[in-house]
């Protein structure tokens, strides 16, 4: 695994209200929410700095979608994305960070937006979605 973070999810409960302030109060840019159409699927993406992306989820769907219960908001709140050009290198980070004490909450799967995921959270709880995203690569 390249010691990168690709993208920085932000759970909210807001949705709406998260991405005025980020968009319209701090000036990120974005193309506004997308994947409404999906049960748990509206996120928007802003871009930051050199290839790295901010997602904001509503707090209740990253829970649903890293099969994990929702806790009370917390600033340590966050997932953290690992972007990858294939399946077979999602299954390689996902068997890489089990084997090093990683508990992994959702297998490798096809996503329901035409991608390919797992998520696992580190030694610590924080976490981690590892991802093949087409429209990225």
């Amino acid at each position: 695994m390249k010691p990168q973070i690709t993208v920085i999810t932000l759970g909210v409960d807001d949705l709406e209200k998260a991405v005025y302030f980020y968009h319209h109060g701090l000036g990120f840019p974005t193309d506004g929410i997308a994947g409404t159409e999906y049960e748990h699927g509206a996120v928007a993406f802003f871009d930051l700095q050199s290839g790295l992306k901010m997602a904001l989820w509503k707090r209740e769907d990253l829970a649903h979608d890293a099969q994990i219960q929702q806790g009370p908001a917390s600033a340590t709140e966050c997932s953290l994305g690992h972007n990858v050009n294939s399946k077979e290198e999602v299954n390689t980070i996902m068997q890489r960070a089990k084997e090093a004490g990683a508990t992994i909450t959702k297998e490798a799967h096809e996503t329901f937006w035409g991608g390919y995921a797992g998520y696992f959270q580190d030694p610590d709880g924080h976490l981690w979605e590892v991802v093949c995203n087409p429209a990225w690569s």
